[in-house]
């Protein structure tokens, strides 16, 4: 089988696409042949030995994915060859066959289309993401006000959306107009376009002064203060992730003197720790793209040559919602 290689800590452009001798299940593991597997932001920082995880070398990036069973390990019962699935893991979906615990996928109907398996390999890490923030963190409520930073992107369009179904007024900020644009088709009520001119005299515009209830920041770098400043009283400002690549720092005055809090969100931790109510979230999010209540953008598909592009495409901020990665197309 063929996959892309991270032979040593680098930038996307560094990896190699290489023949692979096809995985063999361990005893709890299964093996699937790789339909999609999705581009997102820890697998470039990964590739780069800035995650948390390092794992030995060689090893192929990528921890979302779908496709289907191709082969069971000696343990496990509750799944067969030939299920479609999506599945988690740390990393190795960037590969035409991954092998992965069994307990990381998820069975999907046999007679899921093409789109909708693609769409379901693509949308758990960043609408589980989003999910997590706003629900289990923020304690989000009918009628508080969102602003979203990094709006376009893939949890960043996740948070508007699912902004909207819990009830909430979303203000969409982003960087350039095809993002806003984005935002706005998937719910945003407001957009900021926080290139140009002063983001929190423009959310204070939009409140009417009174700031906003909750903050979902997957950006970081040098907006965080100016929306940190945006907070109301006694609003929470979701840590994300720091897709701009800078960690910023934060003078904690600014949270005493709204009663706000500044609040983590790390989905990947939350998935370990509290399965069940991983499974509660994943259900509700399922359920909704079943009814079409939210509804997944891939802006772009690679081939499997290209996922260096596209994770590069990732580190430059280039992405609008989803970057997919197809590893049965090679080229």
């Amino acid at each position: 089988m063929k996959a892309i290689v991270c032979a040593a800590w680098g930038p996307p452009s560094s990896l190699q696409l290489r023949e692979m001798p096809s995985p063999e299940p361990g005893p709890q593991q299964v093996v699937v042949r790789t339909r999609v597997a999705a581009a997102n932001f820890p697998d470039a920082l990964i590739v780069a030995g800035k995650y948390q995880a390092r794992p030995a070398f060689p090893f192929s990036p990528g921890g979302e994915l779908s496709g289907e069973i191709i082969a069971l390990g000696a343990e496990v019962r509750q799944l067969a060859v030939g299920d479609k699935v999506v599945g988690l893991a740390t990393y190795g979906a960037c590969a035409q066959e991954v092998a992965i615990d069994a307990s990381h996928v998820v069975p999907l109907p046999a007679d899921i289309s093409d789109e909708d398996l693609e769409i379901a390999g693509s949308f758990m890490l960043t609408y589980g993401t989003a999910l997590h923030a706003l629900k289990d963190r923020a304690n989000a409520r009918p009628g508080e006000i969102l602003l979203v930073l990094g709006a376009g992107g893939g949890v960043g369009l996740a948070a508007v959306e699912i902004g909207k179904l819990l009830g909430m007024r979303v203000i969409a900020a982003a960087s350039t107009a095809e993002k806003l644009a984005a935002a706005r088709e998937h719910g945003a009520d407001e957009t900021i376009d926080y290139a140009n001119g002063d983001l929190r005299e423009q959310v204070r515009a939009l409140t009417g002064g009174r700031g906003v209830d909750v903050v979902c920041d997957p950006v970081g770098g040098d907006f965080t203060e100016p929306a940190l400043r945006c907070v109301g009283w006694r609003g929470r400002y979701l840590v994300v992730g720091f897709a701009a690549g800078a960690i910023p720092k934060i003078a904690i005055n600014l949270l005493l003197l709204k009663g706000s809090s500044l609040v983590g969100v790390f989905w990947g931790e939350f998935v370990r720790r509290e399965p069940a109510l991983h499974m509660q979230n994943m259900t509700q999010l399922f359920g909704w793209l079943q009814l079409r209540r939210i509804r997944p953008l891939i802006s772009r598909r690679y081939p499997l040559s290209q996922a260096p592009q596209a994770l590069q495409a990732l580190l430059d901020r280039q992405a609008v919602g989803k970057l997919v990665i197809l590893p049965q197309q090679v080229d």
